[in-house]
């Protein structure tokens, strides 16, 4: 994985995302197809950053 393109999968993702809240019937055939096992360790990865982080704020 790159990590220098991480912006770029985010930035994509996101816009995949509100294309789905815009367009719900082509927006989840584009979601569906920016579903990736790179984009699925991406967000494993910010979801449990995320919540390590809350964990220690406490």
């Amino acid at each position: 994985m790159n990590i220098g393109r991480l912006g770029d999968v985010a930035v994509g993702a996101a816009g995949d995302i509100a294309g789905a809240v815009v367009d719900p019937r082509a927006g989840l055939g584009r979601l569906r197809s920016a579903v990736t096992p790179r984009s699925l360790v991406l967000l494993a990865g910010g979801l449990l950053l995320g919540y390590l982080l809350s964990r220690r704020r406490r």
